[in-house]
C-alpha cells in the first residue's frame, strides 16, 4: 500500500488549501484516515481524523477552519484548510488504518506567508 499526498504549496494568510492524499497498491478497506502536521522544530500532532463512518475529530488549532472529507471507493482522504495562518505551515502527513496497520505518505509542506 503507498499513499501519495498532494496539495501543498505557498499560500498567503487568509487563504486556502485543499489537501489530498490517494492509497494505491491493492484492494483494501481502510479504517480511520486523516492527517497529522509537523511544524519546523515540533513534534507531529494529530490536525484531523475521520472515520470510515463519516465521523470527523480536529484538533483544536484547525477546528472551525477545516474539514477532512473521505471516498471510500477510491480510498482518498482530503483536508480542506480554509483561512489559513502563518502557524499553519508545517509538513502534513495523511495516514490510514488498514486492518491493524498504519500507512503514512510522504509528507507535503503547507507554507503560509506573505
Amino acid at each position: 500500500v503507498q499513499l501519495q499526498a498532494s496539495g501543498g504549496g505557498l499560500v498567503q494568510p487568509g487563504g486556502s488549501l485543499r489537501l489530498s492524499c490517494a492509497a494505491s497498491g491493492g484492494t483494501f478497506r481502510a479504517n480511520n484516515m486523516g492527517w497529522y502536521r509537523q511544524a519546523p522544530g515540533k513534534q507531529r500532532v494529530l490536525a484531523a481524523v475521520i472515520t470510515r463512518g463519516g465521523v470527523t475529530n480536529y484538533a483544536d488549532s484547525v477546528k472551525g477552519r477545516s474539514t477532512i472529507s473521505r471516498d471510500n471507493a477510491k480510498n482518498t482522504v482530503l483536508l480542506q484548510m480554509n483561512n489559513l495562518k502563518p502557524e499553519d505551515t508545517a509538513v502534513y502527513y495523511c495516514f490510514m488504518v488498514i486492518d491493524v496497520n498504519v500507512y503514512w505518505g510522504q509528507g507535503t509542506l503547507v507554507t503560509v506567508s506573505s
